[in-house]
């Protein structure tokens, strides 16, 4: 099972439940402050931070960026861009763990982040 916690700026709650409702069974999900979530992650509590900003990298991944390094970090979409399908899924087998967005594009990088991140924790 992997476990994820949701961080970033804004839409925590629906990140929440919609990773929820997309993974079932194969993950725990919790909502953290910036701070408390990316602490955690450094501690081990967690295998993956989401979370989501208006441009998706200075609040979703701040505090993830500092207290992980952004060799661990990864953008997967900012206003009028959502990067492509091959590039987020490289960035988790890539070993990158902590992912931001923006908001908006939530739906459509979520589903496609969720998969890779399952199919890298079955390995």
């Amino acid at each position: 099972m992997v476990r994820i916690v949701v961080g970033g700026q804004i839409n925590k709650r629906e990140i929440a439940d919609f990773t929820c409702q997309f993974l079932g069974d194969k993950a725990t999900v919790d909502v953290k402050g910036d701070l408390d979530a990316a602490m955690a992650m450094k501690a081990g509590q967690y295998d993956y931070y989401i979370g989501a900003c208006n441009t998706g990298g200075g609040g979703a991944l701040a505090l993830a960026l500092s207290l992980l390094g952004a060799d661990n970090c990864a953008t997967v979409s900012m206003p009028g861009k959502i990067f492509p399908d091959e590039e987020i899924i490289a960035a988790v087998q890539g070993g990158k763990t902590a992912f931001g967005f923006t908001a908006q594009h939530a739906e459509k990088v979520l589903p496609v982040l969720l998969t890779a991140i399952i199919e890298k924790k079955g390995e």
